[in-house]
């Protein structure tokens, strides 16, 4: 059990998202930086798919009811343990009492708290991820306010022996604010102007204080296309590049829609969405076509890295 003293600025349950339903128009939320999520779950011996904390810039204050193992993965948000500082990508023993607190973010915007066993809310349509807008999933369909409690999912033997040597740790994504980010074409690049297909390869875009869940505006070029067009409504994806009328994109993001009806003029390769999760309103980006073939290939090399890390962790936790 754990007790939210203080809520920060958003701290939501979320977990890898809700997938499967979203031809009936539900947006499967999950959290913003996929991979921070599974190696905070790994390193505490959870499945990858756990529910977590997803934490927003400003940390709560969180109060522990009991003994248990955790990890704070993502951005580096200065997290404490009464008051004093401890490191992230590894596994953390926490003493029943302690509190949680977090100070002024470091690298990133947004970490992940696992604990070993869960976060143990009811699933809906398969998911422990909040939908905030709907009200749906999580803890009671909400942001984490003061006074709340959660209970955690039963940890084994195995779980809770595994930050007895905290020397060890997995690396960390080099998070940056600003980045160069990979994409591949949209279904309507070549609907764009050339000036404005130019602009969006070559020059500098910063991430618009609207952003949040569901998108991140960027301000630079006004980006156009080359002629008036009706377009018609399609699937988007996480990462999926929009840009509306005014002329400014919009990287659609973990709480996006599930259809829409602006051209897309590029998709965010998967390995690079945690590099766009963790910018901050103010942060500059720029991006970088690479092929599909490429991409995927990138995922490949994420995933094989993911696997090796499983590897590494599970030898480390039957060492101990």
């Amino acid at each position: 059990m754990l007790t939210i003293r203080k809520s920060g600025m958003q701290t939501t349950v979320q977990d890898l998202g809700r997938t499967g339903f979203q031809q009936y128009g539900v947006v499967a939320s999950g959290a913003m930086d996929p991979y921070a999520l599974r190696m905070a779950n790994l390193l505490v011996g959870n499945e990858e798919n756990a529910a977590a904390l997803e934490i927003t810039l400003m940390g709560p204050s969180i109060h522990f009811v009991e003994d248990h193992v955790i990890s704070i993965c993502g951005g580096n948000l200065t997290p404490q343990l009464d008051s004093k500082v401890v490191g992230c990508w590894r596994a953390i023993p926490v003493a029943k009492g302690q509190a949680l607190t977090f100070g002024k973010p470091r690298t990133g915007s947004r970490c992940y708290v696992a604990v070993a066993g869960g976060i143990d809310v009811p699933a809906v349509m398969g998911s422990r991820s909040t939908y905030t807008r709907a009200e749906l999933g999580g803890y009671q369909g909400r942001a984490l306010e003061s006074g709340d409690q959660l209970a955690i999912g039963e940890a084994s033997a195995v779980q809770k022996s595994a930050a007895q040597n905290g020397s060890w740790f997995v690396p960390s994504p080099s998070y940056s604010s600003n980045p160069v980010i990979r994409i591949t074409k949209g279904r309507q690049f070549e609907l764009f102007s050339e000036q404005s297909r130019k602009h969006f390869l070559s020059e500098t875009f910063s991430v618009n204080s609207q952003s949040d869940r569901m998108g991140y505006r960027l301000d630079g070029p006004r980006l156009a296309l080359a002629e008036a067009q009706e377009m018609t409504s399609e699937a988007v994806v996480f990462g999926s590049i929009q840009v509306p009328v005014d002329g400014n994109p919009i990287i659609l993001m973990a709480d996006r829609q599930t259809a829409g009806g602006y051209p897309k003029i590029a998709e965010v390769v998967t390995v690079d969405l945690p590099l766009i999760s963790q910018l901050k309103p103010g942060d500059r980006l720029r991006f970088k076509e690479v092929s599909v073939e490429e991409a995927q290939h990138l995922l490949k090399l994420q995933e094989k890295k993911i696997n090796r890390l499983k590897r590494a962790i599970k030898y480390k936790r039957e060492e101990t």
